[in-house]
């Protein structure tokens, strides 16, 4: 969230959360700093998720650059590129649901630390875009674009060609075992929030400061103090936790300035508005968050072929009211922030390269959306289809992660007509349940199931 105030001819005049400053200095944004801290963790996967790593004290920090640089090349010597056949780039992989709890349970009794490579990341999958039934095999089959995968200079694994994230097996097996608490409440969400003893320090702060200086900023951070991050539906030691609150960061970071989003048409909101000459509202406090993004699902007449359809992901805003350091109520966006949201998501596809934290998003949406659908449609139950390992919590358990819950603020500066902004929340929420409940019969998809048959290979995935 951002709150923006107007200026004044003279003084500090006390607005909302008490911030108003002299028309000719410059603005600047607060938002949650990720501090350094221990490298952590001992998995394949890398401590640092998306670039952003979480401390044994819960305290949530974007790791530096060489950490970054040392983690990628430990995992360069650790993780194996994969067989030739599934390093062949396909817009069509199909993985097989039970195949995959074989292949899982078969890995688990050979003994060895951890699981292959192929089986973590899910052949390769990169989205789920079909889910086939196969009643006669007992069978469900997930099918997207797939590829081999490497690691990338920050410790990311991403296709080789494409850059996209690939799909992990922790994140589809939490989706799986979480789908009936993610259609109770506000489903899965995360929210990074100042808290109302903060925002009242905040206020008392600059009641005392008439005038502004850069010298003001650490006492603006300390006031504001430790952030606090709310996660709802799902394990907060999980990899599916520590990629919805990276993409909340990293979605402030861009909107603030701190920093770039490297596509163009993404500006930072402060770099909107120097461009369209425009002022902050003086009482707007634009909110922004991350939520699904799909036109009803298509499935066939007979209910055996289903496909996803959309882009996955779209930024939403509207504008929060406080008072006395408390969220009063919202209201529609001011017409900036709601063109901010825009080109966030009509860009939404080409960010997930340049930063796969993004793309990670989007598979964790599909997955949940896919963990809905199964759910809602009784599909195991259509195919008599058991899966104790995945889906029920039985034996198999995914790795723990440390658990995010605050973060310090950090200010940075930026000019804006003299006006003072600051972000205080902003969010990720994940409606699988209203996804796997909108669908359309449309049996042109029917076709991509005919065209493959589980019987036909002896491997839980294929081309």
């Amino acid at each position: 969230m951002l709150k923006s105030f107007g200026n004044r001819s003279k003084g500090i005049i006390g607005l909302a959360l008490g911030i108003a400053i002299l028309a000719a200095i410059p603005s600047f944004a607060l938002i949650p700093r990720f501090l350094g801290g221990n490298n952590g963790g001992n998995n394949n996967f890398g401590s640092a998720v998306g670039g952003v790593r979480i401390d044994a004290n819960g305290v949530v920090n974007m790791a530096p650059e060489a950490i970054l640089k040392n983690q990628a090349d430990r995992l360069r010597t650790l993780i194996k590129p994969g067989s030739s056949e599934i390093r062949e780039k396909t817009e069509m992989r199909m993985v097989s649901l039970k195949g995959l709890e074989d292949a899982v349970k078969k890995a688990m009794k050979d003994g060895k630390p951890g699981l292959p490579e192929d089986i973590r990341f899910l052949a390769g999958l990169q989205r789920i875009e079909y889910v086939f039934l196969y009643p006669e095999q007992n069978d469900i089959v997930l099918a997207g674009p797939g590829e081999g995968w490497k690691v990338d200079d920050s410790g990311r694994i991403v296709g080789e060609t494409s850059g996209m994230p690939v799909l992990h097996l922790d994140d589809l097996v939490v989706a799986l075992r979480t789908v009936n608490k993610a259609r109770e409440g506000y489903g899965i969400s995360v929210s990074i929030d100042p808290t109302e003893a903060g925002r009242k320090a905040f206020d008392a702060v600059m009641r005392k400061n008439r005038r502004f200086s850069k010298n003001l900023l650490p006492k603006l951070e300390e006031a504001l103090g430790q952030q606090v991050i709310s996660l709802t539906g799902v394990p907060e030691n999980s990899h599916y936790a520590r990629v919805l609150v990276a993409a909340d960061y990293k979605m402030k970071c861009i909107g603030m300035a701190l920093m770039p989003s490297n596509v163009n048409g993404i500006p930072s909101y402060p770099g909107l508005l120097k461009a369209k000459r425009a002022n902050p509202n003086g009482n707007s406090m634009p909110r922004w968050w991350m939520a699904c993004n799909y036109q009803p699902l298509a499935k066939s007449a007979d209910g055996l072929t289903w496909k996803l359809r959309g882009q996955g992901v779209k930024t939403m805003t509207e504008d929060d009211v406080i008072e006395d350091g408390k969220v009063k109520g919202a209201r529609k966006a001011n017409k900036f922030a709601q063109e901010w949201a825009d080109r966030m998501t009509d860009k939404y596809s080409e960010l997930a390269v340049k930063d796969p934290v993004f793309g990670d998003l989007r598979n964790i949406m599909d997955m949940s959306v896919v963990a809905a659908l199964i759910e809602k449609e009784g599909m195991l139950r259509k195919v008599g289809l058991n899966l104790p390992l995945l889906s029920q919590g039985k034996d198999y358990e995914i790795y723990h992660m440390p658990v995010p819950k605050n973060l310090p603020t950090q200010a940075s500066v930026t000019n804006i007509n003299g006006q003072l902004m600051i972000t205080a929340s902003g969010g990720v929420q994940v409606d699988s349940w209203g996804v796997a409940s909108k669908s359309e019969v449309d049996d042109q998809i029917a076709s991509n199931r005919e065209q493959t048959n589980p019987d036909d290979y002896v491997t839980w995935w294929w081309n």
